[in-house]
């Protein structure tokens, strides 16, 4: 085999970890795939190590013990998590994406990959020392950040259904009361999908009173899996009392009481406060 030069060592070496973000992989994994000593691919780690932090792409990080070696993960700066979501903000606010009820059309943000990408890292980001057995979200909005933020924590991807499927075995079935209608409904888990003891990181896309979240939570303990925390892309002002507690999201969105009812949307406080 072709010796192989030191840049492309570590550009096939950063590709690895980018792609499989949270992935512990060994040094003899690499030693092997390049023919190369441990000691020289430690030094290639120290290198990306601070190419990554000079350029906040994230954090390589060097995890000691048995089943050690260096993981990627795709961390989010206070500074850039602000920015990013202040220009989300920035593109809802207004009256054009007001619906009635104090909803607000954000659809075409959601399916846009580049955008719940940069969503899921930053709520990775916050959720990365609680370390999360997979990710939990309710049919169909929130799907998109959920998965996003799942692979950034490199877990799976739970679906709550509002009905159990055939093709997903015997379910576990319980009744919510929805938060913004009031009306009796029902959410299913297949009794696969999770196990007994695990942590459960719930994502959704919208939260308003936070019947269908508290419903989530109520979920998991039927399962015995313990909520880790509650992240959304967007929660109203009002009502201020929700049915959850602990719960962030990204933006808050408040209707105005004047007569063109426009969207103010803010920046949520806690990306101050928790991210480094």
């Amino acid at each position: 085999m072709e010796k192989i030069r030191r840049n492309e060592r570590m550009s096939a070496m950063m590709k690895i970890l980018a792609d499989s973000p949270n992935h512990i992989f060994t040094l003899s994994y690499f030693c092997e795939m390049f023919g190369a000593a441990k000691s020289t691919m430690s030094e290639d780690i120290d290198i990306l190590r601070d190419v990554v932090k000079t350029f906040g792409l994230g954090e390589l990080e060097t995890v000691t013990g048995a089943a050690g070696g260096v993981r990627y993960r795709a961390k989010v700066t206070a500074k850039d998590a602000i920015a990013y979501v202040q220009s989300l903000c920035d593109q809802l606010s207004g009256t054009e994406r007001v619906l009635p009820g104090g909803f607000l059309y954000y659809s075409d943000i959601l399916s846009n990959p580049e955008i719940v990408h940069r969503m899921g890292n930053i709520l990775a980001t916050t959720y990365y020392d609680a370390a999360p057995d997979f990710v939990l979200t309710m049919e169909t909005k929130g799907i998109p950040v959920a998965l996003a933020t799942a692979n950034a924590l490199g877990v799976p991807l739970v679906i709550a259904r509002h009905s159990s499927r055939v093709y997903e075995g015997s379910a576990v079935n319980i009744n919510y009361v929805s938060g913004s209608s009031h009306a009796i409904e029902t959410m299913s888990l297949s009794r696969r999908a999770v196990q007994e003891g695990q942590k459960a990181l719930i994502v959704d896309d919208f939260l308003k009173g936070g019947g269908t979240a508290k419903g989530m939570v109520d979920l998991m303990h039927e399962f015995n899996v313990t909520v880790v925390g509650m992240a959304f892309v967007m929660e109203t002002v009002a009502p201020e009392k929700k049915r959850v507690n602990g719960e962030k999201a990204l933006m808050t969105l408040e209707i105005s009481t004047e007569e063109d009812g426009a969207a103010v949307i803010r920046p949520a406080a806690w990306l101050a406060e928790e991210l480094g």
